[in-house]
């Protein structure tokens, strides 16, 4: 069968380099994709957002079956456009998306249908907004409500930060039109923890959970980035928590789902945190996370395009999914200067010799291909992912490879793993 990867960064790369392993898979195509992509798929000039040329493209090149990487295309209804023609295709449709899309909606979602969520109020005017800091305590959070590449979200520790992030956000519009309507919402303090889940719209199948270290800095300092690393599985998630989270987030939310209309059939991200009180829903994401997907896909056991499959035709109950009893860890070397400005176009050396460990895997996310020559051309450059029995030695194994592979003014965190 032939399939089209929509999207172009690390998180397609390791969709892509899964999909290659199934034995029912016998050409890849993705777009745009980038340049270590180009290693296993054929690349197409199409950009992930230009939806009715890939639709067209599908129909041209007889794709079987579609997956979507990106939010973007999900919350424009790529999906839609794709069923319209009667394509196959993996992911949630527009109104599904909304719960991505939408901070608002989520989180009226989550209070409508008792899931545990932090306290939190919306709004669309600014001088209302401002008025309410005065009774809020801090630290407190201020979210764009749209999408906004995962930088949407300033966590103010006073009332001056406060201010200032409500006119950067709803006036000076630093996301865009992101930003026409915001939330504040209550300072959660504990651990995050992501779970990624496989869902028909009626059964959901989580993933092995994995964490995320988002500041750009060790010790969790400096600015919240796209993601500097993963692993997985989490120390903290035990058991006992998963079952509860079952009954108490993800089924809850598949089935509120449901009832209002939205019924999703994709990847629903759950990001929790682990506070005092007990488990809450930081956020909801309707597609695979970056660098998380880097980390859980290597431990998947059972063939992924049966899964993806089994999601469009509403049979997951019927699928035993397998995972490895192992850990992964993932460190992304960025570009200096990253999230901020950064320069690109600078040759990559050393990731041959990083993976001639069979447990190392270089995901590209930012590169291209130019003479034959790897290059920078990202933020997020690549991710080295590694796997080992125990986390310990997945971390050391990662960092190995991180050692192997160079390019100009490169960045990254020592500590990921560590929490």
């Amino acid at each position: 069968m032939k399939v089209l990867v929509i999207g172009g960064g690390g998180r397609e790369h390791a969709l892509v380099w899964k999909i290659s392993q199934s034995p029912k898979v016998d050409k890849i195509y993705c777009a745009p994709g980038n340049g270590g992509i180009a290693q296993l798929a054929e690349c197409v000039n199409i950009k992930a957002t230009d939806i009715d040329e890939l639709v067209q493209f599908a129909v041209n090149a007889d794709i079987d079956l579609t997956v979507v990487g990106p939010d973007d295309p999900l919350m424009m209804g790529v999906v839609d456009a794709f069923q319209e023609k009667g394509l196959r295709v993996f992911g949630p449709n527009q109104k599904a998306a909304i719960i991505e899309g939408s901070k608002v909606f989520s989180k009226n979602l989550m209070k409508k249908y008792n899931i545990p969520t932090a306290a939190y109020e919306v709004f669309d005017n600014r001088e209302e907004a401002l008025q309410y800091l005065n009774h809020v305590s801090y630290p407190t959070v201020i979210k764009a409500e749209g999408l906004a590449l995962g930088k949407g979200v300033i966590i103010a520790q006073n009332y001056e930060e406060a201010v200032q992030a409500v006119q950067d956000i709803m006036e000076r519009k630093i996301f865009g039109e992101a930003g026409n309507r915001i939330v504040i919402e209550e300072f959660l303090v504990g651990q995050e923890i992501s779970v990624l889940s496989f869902t028909d719209g009626t059964t959901i199948v989580p993933m092995v959970s994995a964490q995320d270290h988002k500041r750009v800095y060790d010790n969790d300092q400096g600015l919240n980035t796209g993601g500097m690393g993963t692993f997985s599985p989490s120390r903290i998630y035990t058991p006992e928590l998963a079952e509860y989270c079952m009954e108490k987030i993800f089924k809850p939310t598949v089935h509120a789902m449901k009832l209002e209309g939205r019924e999703f059939k994709g990847i629903l991200y759950f990001g929790l945190i682990l506070t005092k009180e007990g488990v809450k829903v930081l956020e909801y994401n309707a597609r695979f996370g970056d660098p998380e997907t880097q980390v859980v896909l290597p431990r998947l056991k059972t063939d992924i395009v049966d899964i993806f499959n089994a999601v469009i035709d509403g049979k997951l109950h019927e699928m035993n999914v397998e995972w490895d009893d192992n850990a992964a860890v993932c460190v992304i070397m960025a570009s200096g200067g990253y999230p901020q400005k950064y320069q690109t176009g600078y040759e990559i050396t050393g990731i041959e010799e990083a993976e001639k460990n069979d447990n190392i895997i270089v995901f590209h996310a930012g590169t291209k291909l130019s003479d034959n020559k790897f290059v920078t051309a990202g933020g997020r450059v690549l991710g080295v992912t590694a796997v080992g029995s125990n986390l310990d030695e997945a971390i050391k194994t990662a960092y190995e490879g991180v050692s192997k592979v160079a390019f100009k003014d490169m960045h990254y965190r020592k500590d990921i793993g560590i929490k």
